[in-house]
């Protein structure tokens, strides 16, 4: 079950789980907003995440808050982090990964590498751990597209565990979920303007 992690007033907190949806939709009557609204009735929508995506999501309580955080999003004020289980080994302790995305509409909701009609999407990476076949890391969107994070490791050669739109050797059969959690949220407060520094670990 979601797990309140921060609220106040104009804003709250939520640690969504993997397999629920963030607002609702056709694919499964569960989702995190009809959720939130039994506990907090105003609450809008400013972000999402996948529905296999586990981590924190940001709910507003009124007006002023959502048109604040909607902002805070767009120019990119709000700083988020993942952690996330990768396949085999990467040779780099950290890195960039800078590739234009865009829908692959035939195949839809996948996304794909278009080097000319892409939207320029850009990731960081940092690495916590290495296994023997794995790789723990901690995923920094610099942008923040669709599926951004889980195309970029498939790109290099390291998908996420459990993933099934983008898999490698088995990769996506290594996990019963996709191991990618949002683990970390840094922004000023939308209506105080106090900084807010959220920490969230995943459970895988």
């Amino acid at each position: 079950m979601p797990k309140i992690i921060y609220a106040d007033e104009d804003l709250v907190v939520y640690n969504k789980p993997s397999g629920m949806l963030c607002v609702p939709g056709l694919s499964d009557p569960r989702n995190l907003y009809d959720t939130v609204r039994k506990s907090y009735p105003n609450a809008r929508v400013v972000h999402r995440l996948d529905m296999s995506t586990s981590g924190m999501v940001i709910f507003a309580l009124n007006y002023p808050s959502q048109k604040q955080l909607g902002a805070m999003f767009e120019k990119k004020q709000i700083a988020k982090r993942y952690i996330a289980e990768i396949f085999g080994k990467l040779n780099n302790h950290c890195g960039e990964i800078e590739s234009p995305l865009i829908c692959d509409w035939e195949k839809r909701p996948k996304q794909k590498i278009d080097w000319i009609n892409g939207k320029r999407s850009i990731t960081q990476y940092n690495v916590m751990q290495s296994k023997s076949d794995s790789t723990r890391i901690e995923l920094v969107p610099i942008t923040g597209r669709t599926h951004q994070l889980r195309l970029h490791m498939w790109q290099i050669g390291h998908p996420i565990l459990g993933d099934a739109l983008y898999n490698l050797n088995g990769s996506e059969l290594r996990a019963e979920r996709l191991l990618l959690h949002a683990c970390e949220l840094n922004f000023l407060h939308p209506i105080r303007g106090k900084p807010i520094s959220l920490r969230c670990e995943p459970e895988f």
